[in-house]
């Protein structure tokens, strides 16, 4: 189709790093160095990183809801 990019023509982009924002290192996807990849590791293991839900008290998370007394 005429008029139509090719993806030849589209410019790639450079993936960059989900830290610090430089370039991606092979060697540590999707980070630029060992030490970004830490820095993410300690994000998610501190707790700075959460995934949206309810909470739950540790009552209802440590037995079903169907147990009775």
């Amino acid at each position: 189709m005429p008029g139509k990019p090719e993806k030849a023509d589209r410019p790639t982009k450079t993936p960059v790093c989900s830290i610090c924002g430089k370039p991606v290192d092979p060697a540590f996807p999707p980070f630029c160095s060992k030490r970004c990849a830490n820095v993410d590791l300690h994000r998610w293991l501190n707790g700075s990183y959460a995934i949206a839900g309810e909470s739950l008290d540790e009552d209802s998370a440590s037995r079903p809801d169907d147990a009775e007394d």
